[in-house]
């Protein structure tokens, strides 16, 4: 006789699976390096060899690329691809449209401006912008996310986040008017990957400590002593 099924409620909860920090790591770097760093290592290396323009197109034609490749292959495109996606389409279109290559140079400043006021103003939302892209990092919900110092560290890392953007964009102004071209694309390229690699380490860190604190993370595996 075949044994009786319970149901959900019978069956008792579902069991909470909480990913190693390895595999968070991992996720982050991974959406990172498709969304960020491989669009400006396309950008610059067609920079070198080919002129600005088949730059722009290169690093545009790799985000939407990406895109169709996680269609394609039935897996979700991270929230940080999409933006990159966005934030390429607008600029790219602006300065073809004015055959202006310092329009597509300073859009960037226009948009870590939005981006960075976007985030303080989320701030005065329940959800801060780092809430709402924590989930492309982390299996959250909504229990989750309500818990005090998980609502304390979206709220800092936004702030943070806020103040990166709107800081790189009053430096890469500055770069913009008082640097050449060649200069201003090499310092303009290194000077942003390592103040995001900065703030990026960061947020690993802080959120690390905050999901240890609250049980957030697999426990550690415990080693195996090798007998001699």
């Amino acid at each position: 006789m075949a044994p009786a099924r319970l149901s959900p409620t019978e069956a008792g909860p579902e069991p909470v699976i909480r990913p190693h920090l390895g595999d968070i790591v991992r996720r982050v770097a991974q959406s990172l390096l498709v969304a960020c760093v491989v669009p400006i290592a396309l950008f610059y290396v067609f920079f070198a060899t080919a002129g600005v323009w088949t730059a722009m197109i290169a690093a545009l034609g790799w985000a939407y690329g990406a895109i169709a490749f996680r269609a394609l292959t039935g897996r979700r495109a991270s929230g940080l691809l999409i933006l990159t996606a966005t934030v390429l389409t607008g600029r790219t279109a602006i300065a073809l449209a004015a055959n202006s290559t310092f329009l597509y140079f300073l859009q960037p400043v226009i948009s870590d401006v939005v981006v960075g006021t976007a985030f303080l103003l989320s701030l005065a939302s329940a959800r801060p912008m780092v809430a709402r892209l924590a989930g492309d990092f982390y299996p959250m919900d909504h229990e989750l996310s309500l818990r005090p110092r998980v609502r304390r560290l979206f709220r800092n890392l936004t702030l943070m986040w806020a103040t990166l953007c709107i800081g790189k964009a009053v430096f890469v102004l500055w770069l913009l008017h008082s640097q050449s071209l060649e200069t201003f694309v090499l310092v303009q390229g290194v000077s942003v990957v390592s103040f995001n690699v900065l703030a990026t380490a960061a947020t690993i860190a802080a959120a690390v400590l905050v999901a240890r604190k609250e049980g957030m993370l697999a426990p550690r595996p415990e080693r195996v002593p090798v007998r001699s």
